[in-house]
């Protein structure tokens, strides 16, 4: 892949930090605004589960035969999947909107960078590793760790929670430095 523009590159301070997997644009907001295809875009985001073509309508606020045509459109786009076809029942594609956040880390961070926050985001899951004495956040029971470490249940959530979030990290800037994901555009190599 050919090195980012200028202006896409982060500058010097930019690059002392890791990079703000919050501002990688949550999938609720990745096209946002007043049109029509904004609002069904806005409910496909918002879905965690299939739903008909009238509760998609309904969660944007337009009538089910726009919802129709905006889901045709947007199954062909990949951003959503058709469940079952009577009645048409629709998800949200969650790699479509994970293959952006890659797209987005390639654009915007160099291999050397994107290697640092690798490393970091590694040694922050070895990290939580050692403190839970776990091999993953899914092994951790968080009410009896609350109970056996004299913390909340609320506390314990928050730190597996955040140790998901690592290991989701870890994932997309693995995917970012992955020579062979299979789209088209041009990779880098993380050698």
């Amino acid at each position: 892949m050919d090195e980012p523009t200028a202006e896409l590159k982060a500058d010097a301070d930019e690059r002392a930090e890791s990079p703000e997997f919050g501002s990688l644009t949550p999938p609720a907001e990745v096209v946002h605004g007043d049109r029509t295809r904004d609002d069904f875009l806005d409910a496909v985001l918002g879905l965690d589960s299939p739903a008909t073509v009238g509760d998609v309508a309904e969660h944007a606020g337009h009538g089910v035969d726009a919802a129709r045509e905006y889901l045709k459109w947007f199954n062909r786009m990949g951003i959503v999947t058709q469940v079952t076809e009577s009645p048409a029942t629709y998800e949200r594609n969650q790699e479509y909107l994970n293959w952006r956040r890659v797209q987005r880390l390639r654009d915007r961070h160099t291999t050397d960078e994107l290697l640092d926050y690798l490393t970091a985001e590694t040694e922050r899951d070895e990290e939580y590793s050692e403190v839970f004495e776990a091999d993953s956040p899914n092994d951790v029971s968080v009410a009896a760790r609350a109970s056996d470490s004299d913390r909340s249940v609320e506390e314990v959530w928050e730190d597996v929670s955040a140790w998901k979030t690592t290991r989701r990290r870890i994932s997309l800037l693995e995917r970012a430095l992955r020579t062979d994901s299979g789209d088209s555009t041009a990779q880098r190599t993380a050698v």
